[in-house]
């Protein structure tokens, strides 16, 4: 199989417009949730990136019929689903593949799934969702590689503690709990856009969901789940990306399509920073240039926090400022891996520990041929790429092939000089 780099030219300043697709980690739940009636369901702004062609082989895999009806636009039926027909090489591979369980085990009370794969970031381990559906008296049998999950007839409790803020095991009990009729209270749930997404997609089948956008959510579905058609939000992650790409370098972007709810503090933070945002109507927000930016600290939190996944922009940023930043992720010990070849690019970091670092800046970054660590790692490369002095090369492209749809054309049209080169 041919591999793909990118090969960028730096310093650039970007200028002009981008627009951001649909949200990704949103796509997923929606997919799913897909199994979960006999309809047919229409899911529309699909990002036709990597992961989510994944999720569509899974469904097709196990006899799922799915016709694009639009660029962007799916049409699905899984109406004659057979889970036993499941593509498990594309489990093992990839994480999003997780949400499977919730929705294969509404429909059918039995699942047998392996572990699920997924990014490099640290451990992501499934504890969470099986406490969680240990709860509500699913019995759970570990053998060999594979996790074998049966659902009751009945849930015998009316409250579901998880053990953490954890997006997919928030969604995986609202896929798993919206065809049982009893009321059920989701504790330390987690209230981010994806989430969001999901019990609203739900809500159109016929579940009744309170409380999304919190830590408490109350959910009462139904034994009769109906088809729904619904458009995918604009990804906050990817416009967040775009934010800080920009700021890296010193340009001027007007970036399209911003749901700006879910930024609210990153916005709030690279303001206090110094940097220059000005909101427009209709989702628009335009990045100026600066010429003194500070960044004290910047740390990943649960949503309504600065996502993780915009962490490793932050960490590229911060070269380029003014004094030392503190980077704290105290989720994933293997978000900060991404540092090491800021390192190698010219950056001055020092590694605390495995979730924090400091950046001393500023410092000029100089092109090397760097990996893709993970899908975020690899935004933040071409980020430092694009401010980078001279040649730099990304391997391992796919990583990020997963998580931003034809990225180097839409950077190309402003302004950034990259391209995408096969090599065998």
């Amino acid at each position: 199989m041919a591999q793909e780099k990118f090969i960028i030219e730096g310093p650039t300043p970007l200028k002009g417009e981008i627009e951001v697709r649909g949200a990704k980690n949103a796509t997923f739940p929606l997919l799913a949730a897909t199994i979960l009636t006999d309809r047919e369901c229409i899911i529309r702004n699909v990002p036709l990136i990597e992961d989510v062609f994944r999720m569509i082989e899974l469904l097709k895999s196990m006899g799922a019929k799915l016709d694009w009806i639009g660029e962007r636009d799916l049409k699905i039926s899984c109406r004659e689903i057979d889970p036993a027909k499941k593509d498990e090489k594309i489990i093992t591979k990839f994480r999003g593949s997780i949400l499977l369980m919730g929705a294969l085990l509404a429909r059918f009370k039995k699942v047998k799934i392996p572990q699920p794969g997924g990014c490099l970031i640290g451990a992501r381990p499934i504890n969470t969702h099986l406490d969680a559906f240990s709860q509500l008296g699913v019995k759970i049998e570990k053998e060999d590689a594979y996790f074998i999950l049966e659902a009751p007839d009945e849930i015998k409790t009316g409250q579901v503690i998880l053990e953490e803020f954890s997006v997919t095991a928030t969604e995986n009990l609202l896929l798993f709990l919206s065809s049982y009729p009893q009321k059920t209270v989701i504790k330390i749930a987690d209230g981010d856009y994806c989430v969001q997404e999901t019990g609203k997609f739900l809500q159109k089948m016929g579940a009744k969901i309170e409380g999304l956008g919190t830590h408490t959510i109350i959910i009462e579905g139904t034994k009769n789940l109906q088809g729904a058609e619904h458009n995918v939000l604009f990804d906050p992650i990817e416009a967040g990306t775009f934010i800080l790409m920009s700021a890296a370098s010193k340009g001027k972007v007007l970036i399209k399509n911003v749901e700006l709810e879910f930024l609210e503090l990153v916005i709030k933070k690279l303001r206090r920073f110094g940097l220059e945002l000005e909101i427009q109507s209709n989702k628009k927000i335009l990045v100026k240039p600066w010429t003194h930016l500070k960044i004290d600290k910047v740390q990943a939190m649960p949503y309504p926090g600065v996502p993780t996944d915009l962490l490793p922009l932050f960490g590229v940023l911060a070269t380029q400022t003014e004094g030392l930043t503190l980077l704290h992720d105290p989720l994933y010990e293997g978000r900060l891996k991404y540092l090491e070849e800021l390192n190698k690019m010219g950056a001055q970091i020092i590694f605390a520990d495995p979730h924090r670092a400091i950046v001393n800046g500023p410092t000029p970054l100089y092109g090397i041929q760097v990996n893709s660590p993970d899908l975020r790692g690899g935004a933040s490369l071409i980020a430092a790429s694009i401010i980078a002095h001279g040649e730099t090369i990304i391997n391992n492209v796919y990583q990020i092939d997963r998580g931003y749809e034809r990225i180097e054309e839409r950077l190309q049209k402003i302004g950034a000089k990259i391209k995408r080169i096969s090599t065998n």
